[in-house]
């Protein structure tokens, strides 16, 4: 239980709400901001004011899973108000406040590090990353679905990185039963691959292979789709792009060239907002009782 914890949330989707709901189920204190259009849906929860005294009591504040932008300033479909996390409000906290986001980007990792706040980024975590690998892979295939006219079983599909989401996918699109073929980093990850039954490309030299691929799926937060690759796709292609902003693909170039190039950060929010807020909201539950093992308050 989280009985006495006094927690922040701010901003977000869909997948805030669930995790709003397990705070409150663990009988936490929660205070919320960027939710005003949501018309009094939390009548427990207290509106949080940034000046207000009870910032001082604050445990953890939950920002999106997106973080910040390069300003510090935080997205929230819930309201048109303009949300941003400073370093001096920041200071107004306990010191054991920590601080949580999905992915984090330079301008957050400094504004906790001036502040001295501990700063966890979720998505950094294998259990996290892992769980949240399952709605990431039905909402790719929704979407390979939606926009092609033709089927996955029997396509030519390639996915960019081996990591946790990019293995699920791999195993999802054979089980379909699409030809796959994996662009890895390391002779590790090509061992993993031929044991997957698969087939892989150096990631270092994508501009040496064909590229006849009916579907191009990229999870590497870096431009590894460039206009090389995608000069080589057949007019038909679709790339799906799920890294974070600004994503792997120059959408300029596959516009260009009359591919559709769709960019989709944050997909488990999109198709499964539920199942995605309460595996955050698990681990953030679990985590917060920590702080009552590490620190007096």
């Amino acid at each position: 239980m989280l009985t006495g914890f006094h927690v922040a949330v701010i901003g977000g989707d869909a997948r805030q709400i669930e995790i709003i709901r397990r705070l409150h189920e663990w009988d936490a204190q929660v205070y919320l901001a960027g939710f005003d259009q949501l018309n009094g849906s939390f009548t427990e929860c207290i509106d949080l004011d940034f000046e207000g005294p009870h910032v001082e009591m604050l445990d953890a504040i939950i920002l999106p899973i997106s973080g910040t932008d390069e300003n510090g300033c935080i997205d929230g479909i819930f309201t048109n108000r303009s949300l941003c996390l400073e370093v001096d409000w920041l200071n107004k906290t306990p010191a054991h406040c920590q601080i949580y986001s999905g992915i984090a980007n330079d301008t957050l990792q400094k504004i906790a590090e001036d502040a001295k706040r501990k700063l966890i980024p979720l998505m950094n975590r294998d259990d996290v990353a892992i769980y949240n690998s399952i709605p990431t892979v039905e909402g790719t295939i929704m979407m390979a679905i939606q926009h092609t006219d033709f089927t996955i079983h029997g396509s030519n599909v390639s996915i960019l990185g081996l990591g946790r989401v990019g293995m699920s996918l791999a195993r999802a699109f054979d089980q379909l039963g699409a030809k796959v073929t994996v662009g890895v980093r390391s002779t590790a990850g090509a061992a993993r691959v031929h044991e997957m039954g698969l087939e892989y490309m150096d990631m270092k030299d994508l501009d040496k292979y064909q590229m006849d691929f009916d579907y191009l799926i990229n999870t590497v937060p870096a431009p590894v789709v460039d206009a090389s690759i995608i000069k080589k796709l057949p007019s038909h292609a679709l790339i799906l792009d799920l890294a974070s902003k600004p994503g792997g693909t120059d959408f300029r170039y596959a516009e260009k060239r009359g591919i559709k190039a769709i960019l989709l950060p944050g997909l488990p929010g999109l198709v499964a907002p539920k199942t995605a807020g309460r595996i955050v909201a698990s681990v953030i539950c679990k985590e917060l009782q920590e702080i009552d093992r590490k620190v007096e308050k």
